[in-house]
């Protein structure tokens, strides 16, 4: 395996590609250097050339969002399979001709989206299979928090909501019909740092993402609404909460108001936690191999960005997206 970009993600990354079994990082690059240390005895290479040159099978992209589609088609190229740290490329066209170039090439080609495996939303997505939910009803997100200050080159729609766009697609296992959007900039910054979206699935499922980086209370919370109840994830945490919907009659006049349904039997599960970018890699490892994989395709990210790109459309027009 090679790695290029040793930033906030890459260092990260290089640490788990170095735990994943039947995984070897031989070779890294950053035209920066290593700031966080995390070559070890590897040499800095200074762009993606030399890093093909070390003759790797496979790389980790992680450099900044607007170098995705150079480095990427330079990857294809050469004929090393890749994942592609979210979001696939700047642009969904951009995005479109890195899917295209793997795919013409016979390359496993993967996007990094963790929040896939995180395992209270990876719980999650198997219960509501099974049908414990019932008929799902909505889909809504929180994600809110301070500035991340290894953000430079895109604001906290491509950044950060596109977790919630691809999660939220993944989980209702349906793609997007329409959106809308509103965005502002509060903190001086070329890029929008706060968004609010809604819209709807092609599966009839309505949805809606809240997204900041101005918040000073960090929230990472997913919250889908069905036929018997409601699942809770809160994925800082890893838990998963289930709220039945409530059959007791109450006595009491004011509780008895109508309210829709009642509030049931709240139950928190108890879940096996691993480290989600541990098993992104894992994913990204087996579809190497040829095994069953759940590791996101390009394509998928690409769809993905399609949604983001209409978010930031809708708020710009004031008009909702159909996709």
């Amino acid at each position: 395996m090679g790695l290029i970009g040793l930033g906030s993600m890459g260092r990260h990354h290089a640490r788990v590609i170095r735990a994943v079994e039947g995984m070897e990082l031989v070779a890294v690059a950053d035209p920066f250097g290593d700031k966080h240390g995390v070559a070890g005895g590897l040499e800095v290479l200074p762009d993606v050339g030399a890093l093909v040159a070390a003759g790797i099978d496979a790389a980790m992209v992680a450099v900044p969002t607007y170098l995705h589609e150079e480095v990427a088609l330079a990857l294809a190229e050469a004929g090393v399979h890749a994942m592609v740290e979210k979001p696939i490329a700047a642009t969904a066209e951009s995005g479109r001709r890195v899917a295209d170039a793997f795919a013409s090439a016979g390359l496993v080609g993967a996007v990094g989206y963790v929040e896939r495996c995180n395992p209270a939303l990876l719980e999650m997505r198997r219960r509501i299979g099974a049908g414990e939910l019932g008929a799902v009803y909505q889909i809504t997100t929180s994600r809110q928090g301070p500035f991340p200050a290894r953000i430079a080159d895109v604001g906290v729609v491509k950044d950060l909501a596109t977790h919630d766009i691809d999660l939220t697609a993944w989980l209702a296992q349906s793609t997007y019909e329409r959106v809308a959007g509103e965005v502002t900039h509060r903190s001086g910054r070329e890029h929008e740092d706060m968004v609010v979206a809604t819209g709807r699935l092609a599966n009839g499922i309505i949805v809606s993402h809240t997204v900041n980086w101005l918040s000073p209370v960090k929230v990472r919370e997913t919250v889908v609404t069905g036929e018997k109840g409601a699942f809770i994830a809160n994925t800082l945490t890893g838990d998963l909460t289930f709220v039945a919907n409530g059959d007791v009659t109450s006595e009491w006049d004011r509780a008895r108001a109508f309210r829709g349904v009642s509030e049931g039997d709240s139950t928190r599960y108890a879940l096996s936690r691993r480290e989600p970018l541990l098993v992104e890699q894992e994913n990204f490892r087996d579809a190497l191999w040829g095994r069953p994989s759940e590791a996101v395709s390009m394509s998928e990210g690409v769809n993905t960005l399609r949604v983001v790109e209409a978010v930031l459309t809708s708020a710009a027009t004031g008009q909702t997206i159909t996709l």
